[in-house]
């Protein structure tokens, strides 16, 4: 049907007349009460948004002299965070003299993502101030 003919329809039902597809051919419109529609759509949406997972960072701190033990544990410990599918932020402090060894941590920081083989990193190993910071994921 026409443009015209189905704006007077919908103004004799007393709903509105919306398109719902503008590209196809011929465009495609129903008519319907755009009020509740909105109001449908606002509800489908803030319900999809309660059945999506918030995704936690949690955070890991270490330093440049970590025993292999330690570096074992905490690698074991982000293989759990990743597991729940959350991300990991590992934390290399550099204190002091430690400054001076950035390619160090940073090596240090690659190794353990080495370990984690099922995540993938979202932020590379990186220098931010007196902290090298990296991100990994599932």
């Amino acid at each position: 049907m026409s443009k015209e003919e189905a704006l007077a329809l919908a103004n004799e039902q007393g709903t509105d007349l919306v398109v719902i597809a503008e590209k196809a051919d011929p465009p495609v419109a129903r008519l319907i009460d755009f009020h509740k529609f909105l109001y449908k759509e606002k509800k489908r949406k803030k319900e999809e948004k309660k059945k999506a997972k918030q995704v936690e960072i949690k955070d890991l701190r270490l330093s440049l002299l970590i025993a292999e033990a330690d570096k074992q544990r905490l690698i074991q410990k982000a293989k759990a965070f990743l597991k729940e599918g959350n991300q990991v932020k590992f934390n290399l402090v550099l204190r002091g003299r430690e400054r001076a060894f950035k390619d160090k941590a940073i090596d240090l920081l690659n190794e353990i993502a080495g370990f984690l083989t099922d995540a993938k990193m979202i932020k590379e190993p990186r220098l931010e101030g007196n902290v090298v910071r990296m991100i990994v994921s599932k």
